[in-house]
């Protein structure tokens, strides 16, 4: 018989959960987490070169387009993977949802990793691209549905708040590896080998990790809420649009800061240091990187804090802040472009986007029963990163292109936060008290 100090309780009075199996799901949710978001995002931080390479079109502007409206395609299958895996996961198990999304990143990663460029196979070399972009679209839909509530209805009790921040947390590390991977890569290899072969590691390194990821996450438990339900919801997908159309629209209005801060500021941000601000591609990832050890490391730490103080709170701090702050520190390093500048402005940004982030996946769950949770939270969550975070690099670049100025993205960013700041105020609320129990 297991004794008081192995096990733990969670808060909607079902069974204790093993203490060891609490740790496993949490590690299996937050390291394929990582895995995860790190395929997907690795193609943000080479737009430049996948550009050149993939996407010639003799104006670099153009291509550069081109390039980040391949990044944003993949966000067109967003959707369909959040209501096919959410669905699936509701009705078969987080565990069982999460094997698949693992997988097919996998796979997408595979032929990005392994196509042939332009020069090489002509048209087909970015219709390749294409079609694993619109793999990975398809996973990462399905991704943060099934590893927050797996996190969340993991929790013990008092502690959703910094469980469901481990979702964010991993997927700033994953961001995090990404991003240092290519400031490696860029300071080492000259020019020519970066272009020749050196693009192709980051990519590779992610196909290499797949397998240990589906490894994991196939030896983790799964969730003892869902396996409590007396049956899964047989429609999750009409019963999620009858009894809960109010919350997915507050979960995408709370969702929208979220996705535009992290797009713009965590993956967006090189591609802008280095066309805007003229500064080397090693550096700006190196200060891209301050701010995604921030994420990592403070989204834990909110998160923790909202348990204590209720979710509201950072969340609207955070949101204020970006308001207020956002043109200013765009402001700075315009006029004095440098790697100093630019790592604060990072760390800055990454801080308020932890505090956001952190509370955010806990407070969003929270709207959901365990019997929709999954495909509450995909719909809401991939609908709102789609048509606003997916975009972002693209509108970014078009603003500062049709404008002329280099501070044309602020204003983006700042209207995103303003949505999301009425959203938690006004439509949320905001209670230490979860709407449904874990």
């Amino acid at each position: 018989m297991k004794s008081e100090c192995n096990t733990t309780i969670i808060a909607s009075g079902t069974k204790p959960r093993p203490v060891d199996h609490v740790r496993k799901a949490a590690i299996g949710a937050t390291i394929g987490n990582v895995m995860e978001w790190y395929d997907f995002a690795v193609y943000g931080f080479f737009s430049i070169t996948i550009a050149r390479l993939f996407f010639p079109t003799g104006n670099e502007l153009t291509s550069i387009l081109l390039t980040v409206g391949t990044f944003g395609v993949g966000f067109f299958m967003r959707p369909i993977g959040a209501i096919i895996l959410g669905v699936y996961s509701d009705r078969h198990g987080r565990k069982a949802g999460l094997m698949i999304t693992i997988t097919l990143m996998a796979v997408g990663t595979a032929l990005i990793g392994f196509a042939p460029t332009y020069k090489t196979a002509g048209i087909a070399a970015p219709l390749i691209i294409v079609v694993a972009r619109l793999l990975q679209g398809f996973s990462a839909g399905g991704e943060v549905g099934g590893s927050t509530a797996l996190l969340v209805e993991y929790s013990p009790p008092g502690r959703t708040g910094f469980y469901g921040s481990w979702q964010q947390s991993s997927a700033g590390a994953a961001l995090l590896l990404g991003s240092l991977t290519g400031a490696i890569l860029t300071g080492l290899l000259p020019a020519e080998e970066m272009a020749d072969w050196g693009w192709r590691v980051p990519f590779l390194l992610g196909l290499a990790i797949g397998p240990i990821g589906f490894w994991i996450r196939r030896n983790m438990a799964e969730s003892p809420s869902f396996l409590a339900q007396s049956t899964p919801p047989k429609s999750p997908l009409t019963d999620i649009f009858r009894d809960h159309s109010h919350q997915v629209i507050a979960a995408l209005a709370v969702t929208i800061a979220w996705t535009v801060c992290t797009y713009c500021f965590l993956i967006y941000m090189p591609t802008y240091a280095v066309r805007q601000l003229h500064l080397p591609q090693s550096s700006s990832l190196f200060a891209n990187s301050i701010g995604l050890v921030a994420v990592t490391f403070l989204a834990p730490v909110f998160g923790a804090w909202s348990d204590r103080v209720g979710r509201r709170v950072p969340m609207l701090i955070a949101t204020f802040a970006m308001v207020v702050l956002t043109y200013p520190l765009f402001l700075w390093i315009t006029s004095d472009p440098s790697f100093v500048s630019l790592a604060i402005v990072q760390f800055i940004f990454g801080t308020l986007t932890a505090m956001y982030t952190g509370p955010a996946p806990t407070m969003i769950s929270e709207l959901f029963p365990i019997s929709v949770r999954s495909t509450g939270l995909s719909l809401a969550y991939n609908f709102a990163v789609t048509i606003f975070g997916g975009f972002a690099p693209f509108i970014a670049t078009s603003l500062i292109a049709w404008s002329g100025s280099s501070l044309a993205p602020t204003y983006y960013v700042i209207a995103a936060n303003l949505i999301s700041l009425l959203a938690v105020a006004f439509l949320i609320t905001g209670s230490r008290r979860p709407r449904y129990a874990a």
